[in-house]
């Protein structure tokens, strides 16, 4: 593991960078800014790296505003409508950013905080860890919260999540990597080949807050229990921009289990990447919102659909929805969540 200095904040904090490596040659980069994954670098099928994630080539990028790349979202990943909510018969507001929505904790959330890093001592690793103020973008409750990037010597970035609280308060963490299994230069990701372990999917209105139904793929669009390419039905799906933007119910054989929730194949390298979870959902992304005002690595402004996310969490909307399980978290409990990503080749 190697600590390398970033640069800082605007508030003068300290940021820095970790660079974890395997026996294989595989290394994830990732910075206390945000908790965030800048690089992850696996081989094709030639057995030649590429970075595979979206990002920048320095600190100024994710200084600025950006689509999320690769950072922890929270308090809230996804989005609450109206961006409200009521818990034990108390109202709380938030900030509306996503329209008269609330969306993946607010401007000032977990995504643009400096947290603490600490190396792990037995593994090949890190932790962040960071307190969130009882109020912080309206949430209540002083939260402490802690994810942990392990980089195995089986080709996995393990990603593993905690938190504690002092009053009752919501949750949903998820990290918010964009991932182009070309290269993260490398233009559509539309030609990636896509299983997700999910029957069911959360339908949502024009704005992406779940209309309160849970629905089944049957065959449509939605449907990716079979492999097929992110471009075989992207015709069929509605709105402005249009394409996938829709949180999927993982088939877990029981509630919590790690599970495998999504594959995805890119034939020109051969690079697969297969993501496991204990989280009840996993949300589809193809970066629709991308327009080509972004410029990240190697001077590429990303275009839409030049990368795709899978980000592990409950349900968008879930405080406001009794039916959804459930996002709060009580003084003397302990949030948990794994996610696995693995990397191969075919």
């Amino acid at each position: 593991m190697q600590k390398e200095p970033f640069g800082k904040s605007a508030a003068g904090e300290s940021l820095d960078t970790y660079l974890l490596t395997n026996r294989h040659g595989l290394r994830a980069r990732l910075t206390n800014w945000g908790a965030g994954l800048v690089e992850m670098h696996t081989p094709d099928r030639h057995g030649t790296l590429a970075d595979i994630t979206l990002g920048f080539d320095t600190v100024d990028g994710y200084l600025a505003t950006h689509p999320h790349f690769g950072v922890t979202t929270g308090r809230f990943a996804n989005r609450i409508a109206r961006g409200q909510f009521t818990l034990d018969g108390v109202t709380h507001t938030l900030p509306a950013n996503n329209g008269p929505n609330h969306l993946h904790g607010g401007p000032a959330g977990f995504h643009v905080r400096a947290w603490h890093g600490r190396p792990l001592d037995s593994d090949n690793g890190v932790r962040f860890s960071y307190t969130s103020a009882d109020g912080e973008e309206g949430f209540p409750g002083t939260l402490a919260v802690a994810v942990t990037y392990t980089l195995t010597e089986n080709d996995e970035l393990r990603l593993e999540y905690a938190a504690t609280t002092d009053k009752p308060t919501v949750l949903n963490l998820t990290n918010h990597a964009y991932w182009n299994l070309a290269g993260a230069s490398a233009g559509s990701v539309l030609g990636h080949e896509v299983v997700l372990c999910a029957r069911r999917f959360v339908p949502v209105d024009e704005a992406g807050i779940p209309i309160g139904e849970i629905a089944p793929v049957a065959g449509g669009p939605m449907d990716f229990t079979m492999p097929k390419t992110l471009a075989r039905d992207f015709a069929q799906l509605p709105g402005n921009p249009g394409g996938y933007d829709h949180c999927y119910v993982v088939d877990h054989p029981r509630p919590g289990a790690l599970t495998l929730a999504a594959e995805v194949y890119e034939p020109s390298s051969g690079r697969v990447l297969g993501v496991s979870t204990t989280e009840p959902g996993i949300h589809l992304y193809t970066g629709n919102f991308l327009d080509g005002s972004v410029v990240g690595k190697g001077g590429h402004a990303y275009q839409k659909n030049d990368g795709f996310c899978l980000e592990t969490q409950h349900f968008p909307d879930s405080p406001n929805h009794p039916d959804f399980p459930s996002t709060v978290l009580r003084p003397g409990e302990v949030f948990r969540s794994t996610t696995v990503h693995r990397f191969w080749t075919r």
